[in-house]
């Protein structure tokens, strides 16, 4: 039997790692409208790049004609996922977990259609059922289901495990707990699919037979696989810290450059991911090679961040970026920072004024960096750590400092 349009181009963008039935998967979704979850713990007040893998597949199903449900974690942020960590998560408050959550949401915009259409996608707070379980009925109800001897072999408890690490009976509940969910939103929602990482797969496959046993219900799941850069770098974290999503949390100038300094060897692949780009235009890109590679990561990074951002901003970004690289112009669209006039008037020694600028996380790591030689002020080089920046090195209305080829800032005197 022919896939359906959904899996077949989720495959063909290397979306799929795992699925529990993929025939019986491809039958539902060429019947009709099929509800699809995605979950989204709140232990930040934004999302990043390393989270952009489930909104893609989420924008993927809806561009297919499904429904996609954000299931938002206010009940299990305050548990924290076992899956894929080394250590426990410092448990937040509930005031923390509301503030989270409320800059999660605004995440999920710019790639998802919201509204009451049937392909329209809906937010769903898991906080509005488990919140209300009471404990012993949950044990009742949903314990008989789960083995102590499976759950143990799962590789989120397993590996902990392994490396005698502790994990807490707290997060040994959060697979039930996340199971939990997945029936619930089957009851509310008619949802019958769950999507995630493939560190999911076991708490997923634990949600699937809980359905079937409890409600003699078919449900399905499907795993995304673990993105890492050619060179082992974990998808979300630059050098400067998260790639968040929101604009207030990174500008779309710095999301830009992020992804136009992808690895050579990863731009197929993360046009195929994370952008709309056709799959035939992509085949044509990943062959170029040496500097025309080049215009191929322009068109990731552009089309990424008109995702996230929109159009207007990656253009700008674009423009901003080819100004400062190859005219050599410091564009006032540049990403700047304000430092009190009265002390740029004193002075301010380079590695801190680097520090403050956000292009170094700690003065150790500025001096090293204008001991590496990679340091400028406007365009020239800074070979003495303790160099003084004052008003007089301001050109215009700014100091233009730059971090290697990539990464530059506009200092203002406030």
């Amino acid at each position: 039997m022919p896939s359906s349009d959904f899996l077949a181009e989720a495959t063909a963008r290397g979306f799929v790692h795992q699925c529990t039935d993929t025939e019986a998967l491809a039958a539902a979704l060429r019947a009709g409208s099929v509800a699809a979850y995605v979950g989204f713990d709140c232990t930040a007040d934004s999302l990043h790049v390393g989270n952009l893998v489930g909104i893609m597949i989420l924008r993927l199903l809806q561009r297919c004609g499904h429904r996609p449900v954000v299931l938002m974690g206010g009940g299990t942020t305050r548990i924290g996922d076992p899956s894929g960590k080394d250590e426990s998560r410092q448990l937040l408050s509930d005031e923390q977990i509301a503030a989270n959550m409320a800059g999660v949401r605004q995440c999920f915009a710019p790639f998802i259609r919201f509204g009451d259409g049937p392909s329209d996608a809906i937010i769903v707070n898991n906080a509005d059922w488990l919140d209300a379980l009471g404990y012993i009925p949950l044990l009742r109800d949903v314990g008989p289901h789960f083995s102590m001897n499976r759950m143990l072999t799962f590789d989120s408890v397993r590996l902990r495990l392994e490396r005698e690490q502790p994990l807490t009976f707290l997060e040994f509940n959060y697979m039930i707990l996340q199971s939990y969910d997945f029936r619930e939103l089957r009851r509310r929602f008619n949802v019958t699919l769950q999507m995630g990482g493939s560190d999911q797969w076991g708490n997923i496959v634990a949600g699937i037979e809980l359905i079937r046993r409890t409600d003699g219900a078919h449900a399905f799941g499907l795993t995304t696989p673990l993105i890492t850069t050619t060179s082992g770098a974990k998808m979300g974290k630059s050098v400067s810290g998260a790639v968040w999503l929101r604009s207030d949390r990174l500008s779309a100038y710095d999301y830009w450059q992020y992804w136009r300094n992808t690895e050579d060897a990863d731009v197929g692949r993360f046009l195929r991911l994370f952008t709309d780009v056709p799959l035939d235009e992509i085949a044509r890109l990943e062959q170029l090679q040496d500097a025309e590679i080049n215009e191929a990561k322009k068109i990731l990074a552009t089309e990424a961040t008109a995702l996230a951002h929109g159009r207007d901003a990656a253009e700008n970004a674009a423009e901003t970026a080819r100004r400062a690289f190859e005219s050599g112009e410091a564009a006032d669209t540049l990403p700047s920072v304000a430092v009190p006039r009265d002390e740029l008037a004193a002075g301010i020694p380079a590695f801190r004024l680097f520090t403050l600028a956000d292009l170094a996380k700690s003065n150790g790591e500025a001096r090293r960096l204008i001991r590496g030689g990679g340091a400028r002020v406007n365009d020239t080089p800074v070979t003495d750590e303790g160099q003084v920046i004052t008003l007089a090195d301001l050109r215009g209305d700014a100091i233009k400092l730059s971090a290697g080829r990539k990464q530059h800032r506009l200092v203002r005197a406030a």
